[in-house]
């Protein structure tokens, strides 16, 4: 009974954090850590959690992953590409490379410092969307540039987890071949995942696969519609499971799998009913999102709060990190996607600004990376993952904080505009 004693603490600890995110308007994220980290300081968590919670918890960022890419409508991604491509690639590339000179800075260890980098990659789109949300700005044009950014900056993010994590854990060397063949694998999955998107998943297919025996006849709306769609989502859990399988055994983070398979699900799938048009995907997304984001997913996080046991040495031994990571990944963050924003996707000024305040924010993805890095292979010391974890928490109080300050610039500037 152990174990789901303390799944009913976790599950407690969620249900406060969710209230107090919900008052303090910051993503519930930070909370679930913060729980995490004063129920094992105060013994009411163990140090070491059994299998069943270390399961439990794998399974929640498997459908946190999947729940994100899910949400995505993959049409509106594609066609806001070309205007946020030079976003996402060099407000990408300048967080990358101020963590990883800063890390390798004050450890001189590259593996360390590589993992640094992809830590601080990936934006929080659900922290900075809530925060436009708030303030009414989440239909704006700068709302879906940095949208389609940040979904660019995740895909690119798992594409390098996936290829450098083998190397900074040890398990392949930094020769050529070793490189070549692991970027070789990394490629081949996400283009079968691709290949599966394009082709297997659509229900009206032409040319030589509608020919296939039983493929060609029946698609993925048929599976959905099995039962009058009762069925649909567990349908598409096991195709993100599924998915996440293959990712583990190509090498990745089955989490890699899990947001690519939710990237290419499309809402035209889920007609069940052709004479009815009764879409089961609104029903599907909500069961999925609840699941991810409200009992399952958090206990991800709760758990790995637990690996932050207080030390006083080491809090005050990282301030200093934590004050140049902090201050560098902002300065080179906003910097880089305002310009890109302004030069290559051709916003205005004011909406440039807004963009580079709302990639700020570092999540889900910032979160799973350090679990690789800290939990699974040991590549960060004690020190870096807590520099990690504070840097990321003042990076994501500096989102509200900064869209809020910018918001009247923004609104006179939009006024002038319309006159």
């Amino acid at each position: 009974m152990q174990p789901l004693y303390e799944l009913a603490i976790i599950w407690a600890a969620v249900y406060v954090a969710s209230l107090v995110a919900a008052k303090t308007r910051l993503t519930s994220v930070l909370y679930y850590l913060a729980c995490g980290a004063l129920l094992v300081n105060l013994g009411v968590l163990p140090e070491e959690t059994g299998e069943f919670i270390r399961t439990f918890a794998e399974l929640g960022i498997i459908l946190i992953m999947f729940a994100l890419g899910f949400e995505e409508n993959t049409r509106n991604f594609l066609r806001s590409i070309k205007r946020s491509w030079g976003i996402a690639f060099f407000g990408a590339v300048a967080p990358f490379m101020a963590a990883y000179f800063v890390t390798d800075y004050f450890w001189d260890d590259t593996n360390i410092a590589i993992m640094c980098g992809l830590t601080m990659t990936a934006t929080a789109v659900s922290l900075t969307m809530v925060s436009l949300k708030s303030l009414g700005l989440s239909k704006s044009k700068a709302a879906t540039g940095i949208m389609t950014s940040a979904v660019l900056d995740d895909i690119a993010s798992l594409a390098l987890v996936a290829i450098l994590v083998p190397i900074a854990a040890g398990e392949a060397s930094l020769d050529p071949v070793t490189v070549l063949l692991i970027g070789g694998k990394a490629v081949l999955f996400f283009v079968c995942v691709a290949v599966i998107g394009a082709y297997l998943l659509p229900h009206d297919l032409s040319g030589w696969m509608a020919r296939v025996p039983i493929l060609g006849k029946y698609g993925v709306r048929d599976l959905l519609a099995t039962g009058k769609g009762e069925h649909s989502t567990l349908t598409v859990l096991l195709f993100a499971l599924v998915v996440g399988i293959a990712a583990h055994e190509f090498g990745f983070h089955a989490a890699v799998g899990a947001y690519m398979s939710g990237l290419i699900l499309s809402e035209e799938y889920f007609l069940v009913d052709a004479k009815a048009a009764r879409n089961s995907y609104k029903r599907t997304r909500m069961i999925v999102d609840n699941a991810a984001f409200s009992w399952i997913g958090p206990v991800f996080f709760v758990h790995l709060g637990t690996k932050i046991i207080f030390d006083w040495d080491i809090f005050v031994a990282v301030i200093p990190q934590t004050i140049i990571m902090v201050v560098a990944i902002i300065v080179v963050q906003i910097l880089s996607a305002s310009l890109a924003a302004r030069y290559t996707g051709k916003f205005a000024f004011h909406e440039s600004v807004l963009i580079g305040f709302g990639m700020l924010g570092r999540a889900e993805l910032a979160f799973v990376v350090m679990d690789i890095a800290y939990v699974q292979n040991q590549i960060f010391t004690t020190e870096v993952f807590y520099m990690l974890m504070f840097a990321t928490f003042w990076l994501n109080v500096a989102v509200p904080v900064s869209i809020t300050l910018w918001k009247p610039f923004y609104d006179r500037a939009e006024a002038a505009g319309k006159i």
